[in-house]
């Protein structure tokens, strides 16, 4: 008989939702999905990292240039850079790391429920067309406490969901 630590692994590449709708298996590990609160506080990092690298870097490069930092519009020339950064963001941070500094400091990541690599493919729909819908409609973001798979519109979207990578357990064979 086995308890409730006790993981199962299927040989199926796609993740696998067991009973407890709270453990998963991809590939070759078991991963413990990251639920709303901790997808919110890491995105909440994520808006201010953002927000001081257009503050820190983007507003004193506009005042030197005499360029207006007035948001009075969605296409005046702060409120692009300030999308480009928040894309930008996402979507490389996304790529090159598989989370961004919210993610990384709570131990998150994305991964793509097919157990393959993330492509730009992938990231693009995910960051870009995901986060913008879910942009403006933030109680979209609300999916994630709702799904099986822990997943927002943007996941849904890109079959991705964000593991909790620090509680990887590694399964042994049973004797």
């Amino acid at each position: 008989m086995s308890d409730n630590n006790d993981f199962h692994e299927e040989n199926s590449n796609i993740l696998q939702v067991d009973d407890h709708q709270e453990r998963h298996t991809l590939n070759d590990g078991s991963f413990f999905l990251a639920g709303f609160w901790m997808r919110f506080w890491a995105y909440l990092i994520d808006l201010i990292v953002v927000a001081s690298i257009g503050n820190l870097l983007v507003k004193p490069i506009f005042r030197l240039l005499d360029v207006s930092i007035v948001k009075d519009g969605m296409f005046t020339p702060i409120a692009i850079t300030g999308a480009i950064i928040f894309y930008g963001y996402f979507v490389l941070m996304t790529k090159f790391f598989g989370q961004t500094l919210g993610k990384m400091i709570f131990g998150l990541r994305v991964t793509n429920i097919k157990g393959s690599n993330l492509g730009w493919g992938t990231i693009l729909f995910r960051e870009l067309i995901g986060r913008f819908i879910s942009s403006y409609m933030f109680i979209l973001y609300a999916v994630v406490a709702f799904t099986p798979k822990k997943q927002g519109i943007h996941d849904l979207f890109a079959d991705t969901t964000v593991i909790q990578e620090r509680k990887m357990k590694i399964l042994k064979p049973a004797h």
